[in-house]
């Protein structure tokens, strides 16, 4: 039998959602993610990451070893659970989130920017009873469980919703590398390109992981993002 046209596949990416996911993924989103480095800064001063080659390696192990293990993961299951109303299960998901950040700017960085997309969510003016339950979660809601509702919204598939939010993570690292390594806009967009190519497989690893595999556990980020804290001079919040 001859498959159907991918236009026509119910899974298919229409260019209105597409377009919603870009506008998600977007540095100009205003949920503050540029502000962040995720101890990418502390990093750079202890003289861990210093030219391109080294902030590609280290933003590879962190999309491999942290993001894809975590948040990707919690996005995965939350992205599912929206869609069924399964308010209990997001609940669980976001406390996860919540407990398993290891420093405190960590904990912070994904309230806020939480925070900031429930707001955004809100004045768009679409009706929606899950974005309440979104705002109503404590002690704050997190950045992985907001994204998973505003990509549910958009009415994309599972799989490109969740390559929206990794790109959105690699864009505004890149652009954390230009300021604090510094690198030059030809070499951050290198570094980009290594990780875009690294997403999908990230994603599909994500994707598979079951609650009791997903894990937090990157100890030298944890630290690292703990000496930023007292750091002498820093442009980021974490």
């Amino acid at each position: 039998m001859r498959s159907r046209p991918a236009s026509r596949r119910s899974d298919a990416l229409s260019a209105g959602s597409l377009l919603q996911l870009m506008w998600l993924a977007s540095p100009a989103l205003p949920v503050g993610g540029f502000s962040y480095s995720e101890g990418l800064e502390a990093a750079v001063e202890a003289g861990l990451v210093t030219n391109e080659a080294q902030t590609a390696a280290w933003l590879l192990d962190q999309l491999h070893l942290g993001l894809a293990r975590g948040e990707l993961a919690v996005a995965s299951k939350a992205f599912k659970a929206w869609q069924r109303n399964d308010f209990t299960h997001i609940a669980e998901l976001n406390a996860w989130v919540t407990t398993t950040r290891e420093a405190s700017e960590m904990r912070l960085q994904t309230e806020q920017m939480g925070r900031s997309l429930v707001e955004w969510l809100k004045n768009r003016g679409i009706t929606d009873e899950r974005v309440a339950a979104l705002g109503s979660l404590k002690p704050a809601p997190t950045w992985p469980v907001a994204f998973a509702l505003a990509t549910a919204q958009t009415g994309a598939p599972w799989r490109e919703s969740l390559i929206s939010l990794a790109f959105s993570w690699a864009e505004n690292m890149m652009q954390a590398a230009l300021k604090a390594v510094p690198l030059g806009q030809s070499a951050g967009q290198r570094v980009l390109s290594q990780l875009s190519a690294a997403i999908p497989g990230a994603v599909d690893h994500a994707m598979k992981l079951t609650d009791s595999e997903r894990q937090a556990f990157t100890p030298m980020l944890a630290i690292l993002s703990a000496q930023h804290e007292t750091q002498y001079s820093r442009l980021f919040r974490s």
